[in-house]
């Protein structure tokens, strides 16, 4: 997008994506263009059978790796698995990008995971093809609708609906692109402060196609105006205070109630008062002497019985070895398996639901947990901390961890940390000390990089904490 933005004089863009990396690639593309553009998200997916949904094949899958004959179910999931266009049925990547994109303001009002079986979206497409030419000819561009202020109103929406733990990569990049920095730290109180409003998968009961009938972003929204800035202007021209006036008056919230009627379910159910939020946010950036730049966990989606924890260390150099254990039974209940070299310098920081599946869905490892410089799906649920950083690759402390250290989760704390080694339980001193004698035998494994521009990229990477973005420079050999 950016290439052929440089070479052809576009009097604006249009973006079209559904999905988890081309909607924030798209808007950075937009960013670095800096001409007059916006997003059209591409929707949401239909529901499948029985209120089914394509992340249930990761159990599915899990099953079949286990030697279960799942050859009528594998079909039935080709089939209706995804019966449709559009993103996933729940909050993942996917939808937590189209709504934040929405949240940001280069999305039109409501727009974000309409179903994309409905008309609706065509409707949309179209609005946007008219409203295109009005920036143009106004000339706003992104760097005037992605401020620090949009920035903020994202954070507070993502943290209100659940989001996933990516955005904290996508939304920090697309940032950069604008010259914005976005600490890791912001999240982490902001996820502090703002309700929880949404009643969602993974985390929650309902699929997303609820959520748009419920009233989407600009319900949220609507929650939270005491909290956010409306008076920043969209893509539609018009502020976020203009814009839920005029949904408002043009039916869209009446409409959608109708549709979710057809379910029996209230808009309460899906997207709760405030009075009635069930806590606070969905994020949590941890610190400790594994992760002293921070790790990241969706704690709304962790059993309260795990959100502290305290196991030994079992430890992997690859994901797909983490994997195989997990199937085999290798791996001890109440241990923290630690995946390292799998951050965005290790490997690319390819997602990991098919190892946090095979955890979650394993009864007796109910009580373990997994730590990784690498990253998750946005369907991801469980007791899975990732983006550790400095990342192994980098020679980050998550290198240093041995087989039997013993690990502490404290996700109300917002501490991970090692309290104890060789059987014996340790201050923070006497781990700096272990540590840092086992850094002076540490050496950079050979490491499994894609070819290609995936090599160059992991060359360049800058932390996940950070965003992950191509930076200017390649590592030191």
């Amino acid at each position: 997008v950016e290439i052929h933005g440089r070479v052809i004089p576009w009097d604006g863009a249009v973006v079209i994506s559904a999905c988890d990396k081309s909607i924030p690639a798209h808007l950075m593309a937009a960013s670095r263009l800096n001409i007059p553009a916006m997003h059209i998200p591409g929707g949401s997916n239909r529901i499948g059978p029985k209120m089914s949904h394509s992340v249930l094949v990761g159990d599915a899958a899990t099953r079949w790796r286990r030697g279960e004959d799942l050859s009528r179910e594998a079909r039935d999931f080709q089939l209706s698995g995804c019966p449709g266009w559009g993103a996933c049925q729940f909050m993942g990547t996917a939808s937590t990008m189209q709504c934040l994109s929405e949240a940001l303001g280069m999305a039109l009002p409501g727009s974000a995971l309409t179903p994309a079986s409905l008309f609706d979206i065509r409707r949309l497409a179209r609005r946007a093809g008219r409203q295109i030419m009005e920036l143009s000819r106004k000339g706003l561009r992104p760097s005037d609708i992605m401020t620090p202020e949009a920035f903020e109103n994202a954070i507070k929406v993502h943290a209100a609906i659940g989001g996933s733990t990516n955005a904290l990569i996508h939304l920090p990049a697309i940032a950069h692109e604008l010259g914005i920095k976005i600490e890791p730290e912001r999240f982490d109180r902001l996820n502090r402060q703002i309700p929880y409003l949404t009643n969602i998968q993974p985390s929650g009961e309902f699929l997303s196609e609820l959520f748009w009938y419920a009233g989407g972003i600009p319900r949220v929204q609507m929650e939270l105006r005491e909290v956010l800035d409306l008076n920043v202007v969209t893509v539609s021209g018009k502020t976020i205070r203009e814009n839920l006036e005029q949904l408002e008056k043009e039916g869209f919230f009446r409409r959608g109630e109708g549709y979710l009627a057809n379910y029996k379910v209230a808009v309460e159910e899906v997207i709760r008062k405030i009075k009635n939020s069930k806590g606070y946010g969905s994020i949590a950036v941890l610190k400790g002497n594994i992760a002293p730049e921070g790790a990241v966990v969706k704690y709304s989606a962790v059993a309260p019985g795990m959100l502290t924890h305290e196991g030994p260390a079992r430890v992997f150099n690859r994901e797909e070895d983490a994997l195989q254990a997990i199937l085999q039974g290798k791996i001890q209940p109440g241990s923290v398996i630690v995946i390292r070299y799998e951050g965005p310098r290790g490997s690319g920081m390819p997602e990991m639901l098919g190892t946090t599946e095979a955890l979650v869905t394993h009864p007796a490892l109910q009580n373990t947990a997994i730590v990784t410089d690498g990253r998750f799906s946005g369907a991801t649920r469980g007791p899975c901390i990732g983006h550790v950083s400095p990342e192994a690759a980098r020679g980050g402390p998550i290198a240093l961890v041995e087989d039997g250290d013993q690990i502490l989760i404290d996700i109300p704390s917002r501490n991970l940390s090692i309290v104890g080694c060789q059987g014996k339980k340790l201050d923070d001193r006497g781990v700096q000390a272990i540590l840092a004698e086992r850094q002076k035998r540490w050496k950079l494994p050979v490491l499994q990089q894609p070819p290609g521009i995936l090599r160059r990229y992991a060359a360049q990477a800058a932390s996940a904490m950070e965003g992950a973005y191509f930076t200017e420079k390649e590592s030191e050999k």
